[in-house]
């Protein structure tokens, strides 16, 4: 089937725009149920399989992350060039399927397999849909689509984790791994359906019908740009301590408070899922209202946040008390999940239209690696040195290490900012 034509501007009413916004969010949700499915079962498959926390982390972190962000910037580069609509459809198709595969694993090696394709698929989401998006909505709402997009992450994981744990207590983990598998390959079919293509660059001062920008191209723009590296390393290190923790987060609450696997499911689903949500389109919202004067709140807004984030999440992980740890999770949830989206947006304000998928692919390449791919498999590695002589409260010293390493984005988050206006006039005076 031949790509369409994309649309011309006139084609997008608000109403479409904030329906193929919509769409691509749930989209980004099944990318996050799929992804984050294996968290709640983590514990039924260590059982089951004879596992260590070590091999978990990498079940959940590394091997997939590896995958995930080595495919990321091919995936990307295509996306510059070719209609990104269908590579999402396709994308989806791939993850979702090899989520269903996954429940059919025998051994570890399995189940590693399977992960490995997940993110093989997962690869081709994010980027092609940032660029869709950032064509999509103007400059001055691009902050709160990107956010609202973003937000997508905590709806994820609200279904995955209510879902997941009932599935699991009343099915088995392998029927639960089939049952948010196979909806997502009948999405793939409605986006082919339904999702218009934007003209790449349509907001932009000339629309991006210039030739395409090269991996080197792009990543020397970059290379220039010192708030942008800030920034990356920012956002990674908030997804370090985010991932690192919140991937073990259910055993936590498992092994650390005796909650059942179900009533973690909705725990976690109602406090993580809605707050994170709230937190991210939050972070994009005051970012927006405050960048039109200086795009510096952009970045601002994700270090204020940071800085509230980090005493709660030591708090949540101390108290000995279940109902005041729920209770400061919400509020840790929320200032912690501020970042994301005002990140995506600054990163897409510092380079031209055509250089922005794989702009999203690159710092998701640094954000994955590190928060990822290095924090599950720490925290897990520090969970079973310390649980030899600590027992299972080895799992919180790691999980405590793992929190104090995410106030590290708040310096970060304020060199970003530092260099962003010498950055931003970079970019005009290369248009010029």
């Amino acid at each position: 089937m031949a790509p369409p034509t994309p649309s011309t501007q006139a084609d997008f009413s608000p109403r479409y725009r904030n329906f193929a916004l919509v769409l691509l969010t749930l989209v980004y949700a099944f990318n996050f149920i799929d992804r984050q499915i294996l968290v709640i079962l983590q514990e039924p498959i260590k059982l089951d399989m004879g596992l260590t926390d070590t091999q978990l982390g990498l079940l959940s972190g590394f091997s997939f992350a590896v995958v995930y962000v080595t495919a990321g910037i091919p995936i990307a580069y295509w996306a510059d060039r070719v209609n990104r609509r269908n590579i999402v459809a396709t994308a989806l198709a791939v993850w979702s399927g090899m989520t269903a595969l996954s429940g059919l694993a025998q051994n570890y090696w399995h189940l590693l397999l399977a992960r490995i394709g997940v993110g093989l698929g997962e690869a081709g989401g994010s980027p092609p849909s940032h660029s869709m998006i950032s064509d999509y909505f103007p400059p001055e709402h691009r902050g709160k689509a990107l956010s609202f997009y973003s937000a997508g992450i905590y709806v994820g994981i609200l279904f995955g984790f209510a879902f997941g744990g009932v599935l699991a207590e009343q099915f088995g983990w392998r029927m639960a791994f089939m049952a948010v598998g196979l909806p997502g390959v009948a999405l793939a079919v409605v986006l082919v359906m339904v999702l218009k293509e934007p003209i790449r660059g349509r907001w932009d001062d000339a629309p991006s019908n210039q030739e395409k920008a090269e991996f080197r191209e792009t990543l020397a723009f970059l290379m220039r740009r010192k708030s942008f590296w800030f920034a990356a390393l920012g956002t990674a290190l908030m997804a370090y301590a985010s991932y690192g923790n919140g991937n073990f987060f259910p055993s936590f609450l498992y092994r650390v408070h005796g909650m059942g696997l179900a009533e973690i499911g909705y725990t976690l689903a109602l406090v993580s899922g809605i707050t994170g949500a709230v937190g991210t389109f939050l972070g994009g919202f005051f970012a927006d209202k405050f960048g039109q004067k200086d795009k510096r709140w952009y970045l601002w807004v994700p270090m204020w946040g940071a800085l509230i984030h980090i005493p709660l999440a030591i708090f949540v992980l101390i108290t000995p008390n279940v109902n005041a740890l729920i209770g400061v999770l919400i509020l840790s949830n929320i200032s912690g999940a501020m970042y994301l989206g005002p990140c995506i947006a600054i990163s897409h304000f510092l380079v031209p239209a055509h250089m922005r998928a794989m702009t999203s692919a690159i710092l998701f390449f640094v954000l994955n690696m590190i928060g990822l791919g290095l924090g599950p498999l720490a925290t897990g590695l520090m969970s079973d040195a310390f649980g030899v002589h600590y027992g299972v409260e080895g799992l919180r010293y790691a999980m405590l290490v793992s929190a104090c390493i995410g106030g590290i984005p708040v310096i970060l988050f304020y060199l970003a900012a530092k260099h962003l206006r010498k950055d931003l006039a970079m970019l005009h005076e290369a248009r010029d």
